[in-house]
């Protein structure tokens, strides 16, 4: 019976993931109007921005299409990683962290696609008048969850 409980925690971390990462957003929307940037460090603002597309607002301007197309492409692959945690073996539990990081993440991405037709993004870095294209708590935990795969695959060849 226990066997079959062990990915409850992993999935515990995905929905806390997903459910900061949609509180977050609803307090940007419900504080900020589009656009408006709030300095807060020198190398840091909050701004509320929206992005059409995927990473790096790939395929922002793509014509709508492609709502459906990442709503489809995140579905997919959201039920392959938790089909992933659930065949998990007992010690791979950095593996497990890393893929609830991702799956958070893209669940919390996609909620926003579902009910807005877009991604809200606020967290912008900047340095010298560069700015790094805004971002959210769920991206963050994709990139943290991503870069926990390659250390999981590098510190172990099973990655534990």
């Amino acid at each position: 019976m226990a066997e079959h409980l062990r990915p409850g925690r992993y999935l515990l971390l995905a929905l806390a993931i997903l459910v900061l990462d949609q509180l977050s957003k609803a307090w940007m929307l419900w504080t900020f109007q589009p656009y408006e940037v709030v300095p807060v460090l020198p190398v840091f603002n909050l701004t509320l921005v929206f992005n059409e597309g995927a990473a790096f607002s790939f395929l922002s301007n793509a014509g709508g299409w492609q709502r459906w197309f990442f709503i489809g492409l995140t579905s997919v692959i959201s039920l392959g990683l938790l089909l992933w945690l659930m065949r998990l073996r007992p010690g791979e539990r950095l593996t497990g962290v890393a893929l609830a990081m991702i799956l958070g993440g893209a669940l919390g991405n996609l909620v926003d696609r579902v009910r807005l037709g877009k991604v809200v993004d606020f967290l912008d870095f900047h340095w010298q008048g560069w700015h790094w294209p805004a971002f959210n708590l769920a991206d963050s935990a994709i990139t943290l969850g991503v870069a926990l795969m390659f250390w999981a695959s590098w510190k172990s060849p099973d990655m534990r």
